[in-house]
C-alpha cells in the first residue's frame, strides 16, 4: 500500500502526521455527573490511536459552567477539575503515538441536558424542531432559546478562549471549534435560525462574523503551535436535510472568514461527503472549502468508511478525511486498510444500547 494516499504523511500546523485519516469527532455521554472525563474514555480513545488514526477529534465538550452543555454526561472543559480529569485521557492517546484534539461545543438552542442550571440561549430566540433525542438521554420537545445580546456573546466567546487555554494546560495538541451541526456557532451561520438584525445578522458575512470573532480570539490566547480548527455543517441534528439557501454565498463568507480569523483547518461535514449538496450548485461543501480556505486544510467527513470513497475525497481536494461510523466499527480502520484486511460493518445494537454511552465491546480491557 506504499502509494495509497491515505497514508501520505501531511504537515499540520508544523506537526507531521503519518497519514490522512483521522477520527471524528462523536457524542458519547460517558463522563461523570460533573463533567469529568473517566478512566474508560481514556482507554476508548487511545484504541483509536493504536489502531492507526494519525489524529483523534474528541467528542463535543462544553466550555463554560452556564449556557453551553448539551447532554448529562457530555465532558467539559468549564472548570480546572475538568481539565486535570482530562490529562489522563490526552497522555494515554500521546503514548500510544498521535495527537488530540478537543472538539469545544456550545449547545445553544439544542441543549437537552444542563446541570448547571442554565436554559438554552441562540442566536435569537429559537426552538429547534422536532424532539430531543433519547439516544442523548433527553425526551419531548426542545424549550425555547432566549436571544443573546451583547453581554451574552461577550461571555460565550470568553468561555470558548477559557476553554481553550485548559484544553492546552491539559495537554491537548489543539482545539475545534464547533460551528457545525446546528448548535450555537452553527445557529449564527444558518440563516433560517440567525434572525438578528445587527452586525451578527442578516448578509452571509455579517452570520459569520460571530464564529470568526470566537475562532480569532482563541488563536491570539493560545501559542502558535497550538492547532485551531473549525467543523462546519448545513445539516442540524434536529434537521438532517437542512441546507442553507444561499448556499455557496454563505460557504465563501464562512470559509474566507475562518481563513483571516487563524484557523488552521477547516473540517466540513455532511451526509456525503463526495455527493453534491449545496443547493443551485454540483459542488460538495468540502470542495466549496477547498476553493474559499486559504493557508488552512480541508478535512472531508461524511460517509467515507469505504477506502475508496475516503481516497475520492482526497482526489477531489481535501487535506485529510475523518471517520465516524466506519471507526466505530473499526478502532483500527487504518491499520486494516494498510493491510488489506476485511472491515466489519457497524453493529448499532452494540454501540448504541440502550443510549449512546461507551459499550463494554468498545473498551479495550473491560471485557
Amino acid at each position: 500500500m506504499a502509494d495509497d494516499p491515505l497514508f501520505d504523511e501531511f504537515e499540520l500546523n508544523g506537526d507531521i502526521l503519518d497519514g490522512r485519516v483521522g477520527l471524528a469527532p462523536m457524542t458519547r455521554t460517558s463522563a461523570t455527573d460533573e463533567g469529568r472525563p473517566t478512566d474508560r474514555m481514556a482507554r476508548y480513545y487511545a484504541s483509536f490511536a493504536r489502531g492507526g488514526f494519525s489524529f483523534l477529534v474528541t467528542e463535543g465538550v462544553h466550555p463554560d459552567a452556564t449556557h453551553s452543555q448539551g447532554y448529562h454526561n457530555q465532558p467539559g472543559l468549564a472548570t480546572d477539575e475538568q481539565a486535570a480529569a482530562w490529562e489522563p485521557v490526552v497522555d494515554a492517546v500521546h503514548e500510544a503515538g498521535s495527537p488530540i484534539f478537543a472538539q469545544l461545543m456550545h449547545a445553544g438552542a439544542q441543549s437537552q441536558g444542563n446541570r448547571y442550571g442554565f436554559g438554552p440561549v441562540a442566536p435569537s430566540s429559537y426552538r429547534p424542531p422536532g424532539e430531543m433525542a433519547e439516544l442523548y438521554g433527553g425526551s419531548g420537545e426542545f424549550p425555547e432559546a432566549d436571544g443573546l445580546d451583547d453581554e451574552g456573546l461577550d461571555d460565550v466567546k470568553a468561555g470558548f478562549v477559557a476553554a481553550a487555554e485548559r484544553a492546552r494546560d491539559a495537554g491537548f495538541d489543539g482545539i475545534e471549534v464547533h460551528a457545525a451541526n446546528g448548535y450555537l456557532l452553527h445557529e449564527f451561520v444558518d440563516p433560517l435560525v440567525n434572525d438578528r438584525d445587527d452586525e451578527y445578522g442578516g448578509s452571509p458575512a455579517n452570520r459569520a462574523r460571530f464564529p470568526a470573532e470566537v475562532t480569532a480570539a482563541i488563536d491570539e490566547a493560545t501559542p502558535d503551535e497550538f492547532v485551531v480548527g473549525v467543523r462546519a455543517s448545513q445539516a442540524a441534528v434536529t434537521d438532517e436535510e437542512r441546507a442553507w439557501p444561499d448556499g455557496e454565498a454563505t460557504a465563501a463568507a464562512l470559509f474566507g472568514a475562518l481563513s483571516e480569523a487563524g484557523a488552521d483547518y477547516v473540517h466540513v461535514t455532511g451526509g456525503d461527503a463526495t455527493a453534491p449538496e449545496v443547493p443551485d450548485t454540483d459542488r460538495t461543501l468540502a470542495e466549496l472549502a477547498v476553493e474559499h480556505v486559504d493557508d488552512a486544510a480541508v478535512i472531508a467527513n461524511g460517509s467515507l468508511g469505504d477506502p475508496d470513497k475516503a481516497r475520492a475525497a482526497l482526489a477531489d481536494g481535501a487535506d485529510l478525511i475523518t471517520l465516524g461510523t466506519g471507526a466505530l466499527a473499526n478502532h483500527d480502520w487504518p491499520n486494516r486498510v494498510w493491510a488489506g484486511e476485511p472491515l466489519d460493518d457497524l453493529d448499532p445494537g452494540v454501540v448504541f444500547q440502550p443510549d449512546a454511552s461507551l459499550s463494554d465491546a468498545e473498551v479495550p480491557g473491560d471485557d
